[in-house]
């Protein structure tokens, strides 16, 4: 068990070689690791990670199965070199462009709650794999240079990532949820947020939660679901940079720690 145990911690596409290397025995005409990888994007975005399978994806390249396996060893392979290549599309800022750190945190958010959003899979491989692809490191240097610039003492930054990317973890999460349910419905997310509101307005159990709920939702504002989401993320984020703010005063405050 502790064998397995160590095989499973240090497994990645990004540690074994293969990330660029073709397996030998023949090539599949008009096939490459590039295009496979894109088509596994485009698969896991339009039916989600559940359906996904190499025999579905070689139908989709119109190649066998076994011609994808000359490009990539395994179906998690595919996986690792699919989350890294969607993470490329998170715009980076520039930690050393003089930016404030504020501005700086806020764009590594919301670009980070777009890609959850824009690609629900992503969820459920983030905490799965290593997340040492090319591009996941990009993003987590930027993270760390940009907290670095706080303020806090190194002892801090940790937390403090913590403390903002898994809040947008967990709400980009959620919100890509709605998204593939509503989908999935054959429904807006206006229509789908209607219909299960129309939904527990029914329900005995949750009537006086909803009365009480009520007042705090008209109270948020919005037209629109994807309104009232932005405004509830926004406003979260600024009270998560208002910690921060707030925990710098007080680290420099306190006494010298080790």
């Amino acid at each position: 068990m502790a064998k397995a145990a160590e095989k499973a911690a240090r497994s990645s596409v990004w540690l074994e070689g293969t990330a660029h290397r073709r397996r030998g025995g023949g090539q599949a005409s008009g096939l490459d690791r590039a295009r496979i990888i894109e088509a596994t994007v485009r698969l896991l975005d339009a039916e989600g990670l559940a359906k996904f399978s190499m025999r579905r994806l070689a139908g989709e390249l119109n190649v066998t199965a076994m011609s994808v396996y000359w490009y990539v060893d395994t179906k998690d392979d595919l996986l690792e070199l699919a989350l890294d290549q969607v993470m490329g599309e998170v715009r980076l800022p520039d930690p050393d462009a003089g930016e404030d750190w504020r501005d700086q945190v806020r764009t590594l958010a919301r670009e980070y709650r777009t890609l959850l959003v824009r690609h629900p899979w992503v969820s459920a491989l983030v905490g799965v794999f290593l997340n040492i692809g090319p591009n996941n490191l990009a993003f987590s240097r930027v993270v760390q240079r940009v907290v670095r610039r706080t303020g806090l003492p190194p002892k801090r930054l940790t937390s403090t990532i913590s403390a903002v990317f898994q809040f947008v973890y967990g709400y980009g999460t959620l919100e890509g949820h709605l998204a593939s349910r509503a989908a999935a419905g054959g429904m807006s997310v206006d229509e789908y947020f209607q219909q299960a509101l129309s939904a527990v307005t029914a329900a005995p159990q949750a009537a006086e939660v909803l009365r009480e709920s009520q007042e705090i939702m008209a109270a948020r504002g919005g037209d629109t679901v994807a309104e009232m989401l932005e405004r509830d993320f926004e406003f979260a984020l600024e009270l998560l940079i208002a910690g921060i703010e707030a925990m710098v005063t007080r680290e420099g405050e306190a006494p010298g720690e080790g």
